[in-house]
């Protein structure tokens, strides 16, 4: 292959009839790297490019996939857990401690459907005591009527009791735990939780898988990712460096198509919160308190002090003529399923994850090479696992002197 891949179509074309090498070629640079148990992935397709805009690895969200989908996660939870302990029977679950949503149940719900269908028995555990109060455990009922118990931890008795353990706590506050007195494995590492992880560092290993990949197949990267910046230093309430913010916009902007604009968003934390979508940094310095105050702090109120600028990837994708964008999920690494999240109360250059939204499955379990239909869903696929590399490097980073 001579001809540089330069084109959205030419990309497709090439996915489509060369889906099970570049699989191949995923799963050579997986197996170097720890990869997380699971991930969601962000994926935004406009008229020139496909791009992932977030990756969350502790994700939420199981309850959006259709049953298909579910099933052949469970056939991956079985794969990988076995991977890491053959033995593996009892498996505990570490909660995040927003109990009071309902969806988040239901999400629980779904998660612990597909450990139990890969043979697991499963447990929902917390090392959170203000949730529990004086009880030692928390009975809840799920927006779908399905009942959840959380049972409270200690670091002692998760080895006594389970051979293997998953992190769905994304420690935007990190929890009271001391990680190295617990024996069973713990995925994904709990050292990679939002107090030790940035969104754009993500961009940067995502950045060098995509450069690597597009070495080996001769595609321009510009294809397969966004462009993006990060400033320091920011405080939305004292105003500090605010002009210097915009500033950066004003010259990130001037690399980018004429009238793209921008995403500035908080650095680190989920659930779609501290994002704005600026045309100029003029729009930074005339931001009322409201605003500020949005972009200050995100989940848990953690504050935020540095932003990644990320060129808005204006949508084309639409679900009955509302804008919509992809979120894949994936499990070993190995895509799983997903849902478009569409939002009929914002445009196709706006923040989709926010009030308004909803979601329609999608099920990816049957792409197949050569296969037509499924060309979207292949790059999406594709994508998403290019992006799961990232977060692999990021794993090794972050534990690489535990």
């Amino acid at each position: 292959m001579d001809k540089m891949i330069n084109s959205k179509e030419e990309l497709e074309h090439f996915l489509i009839t060369n889906w099970n090498r570049i699989n191949a070629y995923i799963d050579e640079e997986a197996s170097k790297l720890p990869i997380p148990v699971y991930s969601s992935i962000d994926i935004r397709e406009s008229v020139k490019k496909f791009a992932p805009v977030d990756h969350n690895i502790y994700p939420a969200g199981f309850n959006n996939l259709c049953d298909f989908d579910l099933t052949l996660a469970s056939s991956e939870f079985k794969k990988f857990i076995l991977e890491k302990v053959p033995t593996a029977q009892k498996v505990g679950l570490i909660t995040e401690s927003n109990t009071k949503n309902s969806y988040y149940l239901d999400h629980l719900f779904s998660l612990r459907k597909c450990l139990e269908q890969a043979g697991f028995k499963v447990t929902f555990i917390s090392f959170d005591p203000e949730i529990f109060g004086i009880d030692s455990s928390l009975i809840l009922t799920s927006f779908s009527n399905h009942e959840i118990v959380i049972e409270k931890i200690t670091e002692d008795e998760i080895n006594q009791r389970f051979d293997f353990v998953i992190m769905n706590h994304d420690q935007s506050i990190p929890l009271n735990v001391d990680w190295k007195k617990i024996k069973a494995p713990i995925h994904p590492s709990p050292y990679i939780g939002w107090f030790n992880r940035s969104k754009t560092n993500h961009f940067v290993q995502y950045e060098k898988v995509i450069n690597k990949f597009a070495k080996e197949f001769k595609i321009n990267p510009d294809l397969m990712m966004a462009k993006f910046h990060s400033v320091e230093n920011i405080d939305f309430i004292e105003k500090l460096n605010l002009e210097g913010l915009a500033e950066e916009t004003d010259k990130f902007i001037a690399k980018l198509e004429p009238n793209q604009k921008v995403f500035i968003k908080g650095a680190q934390g989920t659930y779609g919160m501290g994002i704005m979508v600026v045309a100029s940094g003029k729009e930074i310095i005339e931001m009322n308190r409201k605003t500020r105050n949005k972009m200050n702090a995100g989940k848990n109120n953690i504050v935020f002090t540095s932003v990644l600028l990320q060129e808005s990837v204006d949508t084309i994708i639409k679900y009955q003529d509302n804008p919509a964008e992809i979120t894949v999920y994936l499990v070993g690494g190995k895509t799983v399923g997903g849902f478009m999240r569409v939002n009929p109360l914002k445009g196709v250059d706006e923040n989709l994850n926010s009030k308004g939204m909803v979601f329609q499955r999608l099920c990816l379990n049957e792409i197949r090479e050569k296969d037509d239909r499924r060309c979207k869903e292949m790059i999406y696929s594709a994508i998403a696992r290019l992006a799961n590399l990232a977060a692999g490097l990021e794993i090794q980073t972050a534990t690489k002197n535990i």
